[in-house]
């Protein structure tokens, strides 16, 4: 599958995939994306081959329909971001060492939701160079959710907030 030739990306709510190590997940996520008609970034280098047919199977018939964007590396991400403005917004990263409950944090329409790796999160430098990191909470004991859950969870809070779900209800989602 390869991504939509656009010159620019319109501003709009993102998630964003940093180095993924599971192709069920980043699949999980694509469908997600294609479904509330959210733009995906994918952060690489990847643990797992990330071609076309890989994709087609793991993102199932929902692969044609997201909009995925991939960069070669976080620093080929973030020349992006400076590039391009319709990925200007704030970097909002879920994370279980996170200081906000995302229940608590306003977010706006052109935030992107950053994901880590499944088995190791992201490196402090990217931690650090989030603008929000924010916590799913989880009963005690518990050691985290799955990658795509919280996903959900936090996509579907900040598209309530942003009036996100009537975009698609219109069809007007990017």
């Amino acid at each position: 599958m390869r991504p939509r030739a656009v010159a620019a990306y319109p501003a709009a709510m993102r998630i964003a995939l940093y180095e993924p190590d599971i192709p069920q997940n980043a699949g999980a996520i694509f469908r997600l994306a294609a479904c509330l008609g959210v733009p995906v970034d994918v952060i690489e280098p990847c643990g797992f081959l990330l071609d076309d047919r890989r994709l087609r199977r793991v993102a199932m018939d929902y692969g044609a329909q997201a909009e995925i964007r991939r960069h070669a590396s976080w620093r080929a991400y973030g020349e992006a971001r400076t590039a391009d403005d319709g990925l200007r917004g704030r970097i909002v990263l879920l994370t279980t060492k996170g200081d906000t409950a995302y229940a608590d944090f306003a977010f706006r329409n052109t935030d992107t939701l950053l994901l880590g790796r499944e088995s190791a999160g992201v490196p402090s430098s990217v931690h650090a160079a989030a603008d929000a990191r924010l916590i799913v909470p989880m009963a005690a004991g518990a050691r985290s959710l799955n990658v795509t859950t919280a996903a959900a969870i936090v996509l579907g809070e900040a598209l309530r907030q942003t009036d996100g779900y009537a975009k698609v209800a219109k069809g007007t989602a990017p």
